[in-house]
C-alpha cells in the first residue's frame, strides 16, 4: 500500500475509507469495480506529496538564503 497511509496526519481519509468499502465486497475487488476509487485515491495522494514538496522546497530556499547571509556576514568581518 502507499507510504503515505501510514502517517497519523491522513489527509485522504475519504478515498481511503471509500476504497477500503469497495474492496470489502470481493467482486467489485475482482471485477475492476475499484479502479476508479483507485486511480482518485492516487490523484489525491499526488496532490498532497506536489503540495509538500513545494513547501519543503520553499523552506529549503529560506534555510539556504539564511545561510548564506550569515557567511556574508561572517566573512565581513
Amino acid at each position: 500500500m502507499h507510504p503515505q497511509l501510514s502517517d497519523k496526519k491522513i489527509v485522504c481519509k475519504d478515498f481511503i475509507q471509500a476504497l477500503e468499502n469497495c474492496h470489502s465486497s470481493g467482486w467489485a475487488r475482482l471485477t475492476g469495480g475499484c479502479n476508479v476509487l483507485k486511480d482518485d485515491l492516487n490523484k489525491c495522494l499526488r496532490t498532497e506529496r506536489v503540495a509538500r514538496s513545494s513547501r519543503n522546497r520553499e523552506s529549503a530556499k529560506e534555510r539556504r538564503s539564511k545561510t548564506e547571509q550569515a557567511w556574508k556576514e561572517f566573512n565581513e568581518i
